[in-house]
């Protein structure tokens, strides 16, 4: 926007308005549709089958891969080939953007069922935390695992969660509020 003197003259220029919503998405569509290209470049190298489906969930661009055989090696234990896929993933868009990436990255459904079980672990947490006051912590896990049981624990008057330690062992606390 340009802001003009008497005279006609440009004297003060502002930046643009922030994007809308609509720019928001395309641009987390974008994202998606990067992560995508990427990933079945390297499903076609690994020879592995599967259908990529892409999504906007939130402030994210969530790209999923479902439908092939072997699809576990790409989960790895505890999901840890899938958390270096998915920072793999992101780098490459970010590659591509120039805007580092926050998208979600799930294979064969493996982090939708994690979400479920750490949403069910927090819920049954804080449940016995308000039942016998006193403080549980739980096993070590990673920052997604741990923004899921937070959330969950969260829905419960009476009790409240944190973090301790330090990566790799750091876990969610609940405690009485």
């Amino acid at each position: 926007m340009t802001v003009e003197t008497d005279g006609g003259d440009p004297t003060v220029t502002a930046a643009t308005a922030a994007p809308d919503a609509t720019d928001a998405e395309e641009a987390l569509i974008e994202e998606g549709e990067i992560a995508g290209d990427y990933l079945e470049q390297l499903l076609d190298v690994l020879d592995f089958d599967g259908d990529i489906d892409l999504d906007v969930e939130g402030d994210r661009a969530v790209v999923s891969i479902d439908g092939g055989k072997d699809l576990s090696k790409l989960v790895g234990r505890r999901g840890e080939v899938l958390d270096a896929l998915q920072e793999l993933t992101r780098l490459a868009v970010q590659q591509a953007t120039g805007v580092r990436s926050r998208l979600m990255l799930d294979v064969a459904g493996w982090r939708a069922k994690r979400r479920s079980e750490l949403s069910a672990l927090g819920t049954e947490a804080a449940k016995r935390v308000l039942e016998t006051g006193e403080r549980e912590a739980l096993s070590p896990m990673t920052p997604f695992e741990r923004k899921i049981v937070h959330d969950a624990v969260a829905a419960f008057d009476g009790v409240v969660s944190e973090s301790e330690g330090v990566e790799p062992n750091r876990r969610v606390v609940v405690l009485p509020a």
